[in-house]
């Protein structure tokens, strides 16, 4: 088994170093562990210690967020014939010496993908603000509430990978890939495990993802909504479907109800045409929803496609 760990890092000079030393020399069912750091647009020396301390280091020439570190990372373990792939922080919030344990469910063949949870011992965290641990909620409440699962951290970047879960991977979101992943995974029927992770807060660091807090959210909500359209368009259209039929049913009640008792048209007219505005909306978002969920065939064969295009091109070497 060939493990790759995967260092996505923003001018994390100070505690790079001290994130890889952590990292354990051997894991028991593993042969062959190797550390991978994404290096996107650092503007210290985050790189040369990396590369000093025997890491291999992929640098993006400026800045272009966790998403697309995320992709750098993933294509270089499934061109390079990876069994799995462990992501990791590189300001050291996460204890290295835990990735035994994120792999374990996955050498054990219980999950194609676990997720390092911070919440699920349900444990205070020193120093975690709460406005972030609210918006982790709420964003796990949301995720859990589409895909119809429990989950407790769903914006937690520990992760571990298995080859069939990389193989099965295609993300666009650049911005950030925690909450598409789920999406994913639940579509393609791929099991997704939790396992408690200790995790650091320090005090006044400002964190290198979450610049803007609003800005976060309207990324990350639109990235879910993508996500969530692409994987579940019957589901999304039906819903807004279902949202427009509703007034329509009310204002025709009021529109018909009046005629009914009164034989006249007139004075309920604005009942009767928002009532057809919105039965003309709802018929439209079906519409869309059947055709979407058409293509979503489409999408899944070529999804399949490319699952066996990396599985043959793997076995190839």
């Amino acid at each position: 088994m060939n493990l790759l760990i995967s260092i996505p890092c923003l001018n994390e000079e100070e505690t790079i170093s001290e994130v890889i030393s952590l990292i354990p020399e051997r894991i028991e069912d593993i042969s062959n562990i190797h550390v991978l750091v994404i290096n996107d647009g650092s503007t210290d020396k985050t790189a040369e210690i990396a590369d000093a301390l025997g890491a291999i280091v992929i640098s993006h020439k400026r800045n272009l967020g966790v998403g697309e570190a995320f992709k750098s990372a993933y294509d270089f373990a499934v061109d390079h014939n990876f069994d799995l792939m462990v992501n990791i922080d590189g300001d050291n919030q996460f204890d290295p010496r835990q990735i035994p344990e994120l792999v374990r469910p996955i050498l054990e063949n219980k999950a194609d993908l676990v997720i390092g949870s911070r919440f699920l011992e349900d444990k205070k965290i020193p120093n975690q603000s709460k406005i972030k641990y609210i918006g982790n909620k709420l964003m796990t409440l949301l995720i859990g509430r589409l895909i119809e699962t429990n989950q407790t951290d769903v914006s937690s970047g520990f992760r571990a990978y298995s080859q069939e879960a990389l193989y099965n991977l295609n993300i666009h979101g650049s911005f950030t890939y925690t909450q598409e992943t789920f999406l994913e995974f639940a579509a393609k029927k791929l099991t997704i495990v939790e396992v408690p992770v200790k995790v650091k807060y320090f005090k006044n660091r400002k964190s290198r993802v979450v610049k803007s807090l609003l800005k976060y959210i309207v990324n990350t909500v639109k990235i879910i909504i993508r996500g969530y359209r692409d994987f579940f368009p019957l589901r999304f259209f039906g819903t807004l479907s279902i949202i427009f039929l509703l007034p329509s049913i009310v204002f025709s009640s009021i529109f018909f109800i009046k005629f009914i008792n009164t034989g006249l048209f007139s004075g309920n007219l604005y009942a009767g045409f928002l009532g057809g505005f919105f039965l003309f909306l709802s018929l439209i978002f079906g519409l869309i929803g059947l055709v979407a969920d058409m293509l979503d065939r489409i999408r899944a064969n070529q999804e399949k496609i490319l699952y066996k295009i990396k599985k043959q091109k793997n076995k190839i070497k």
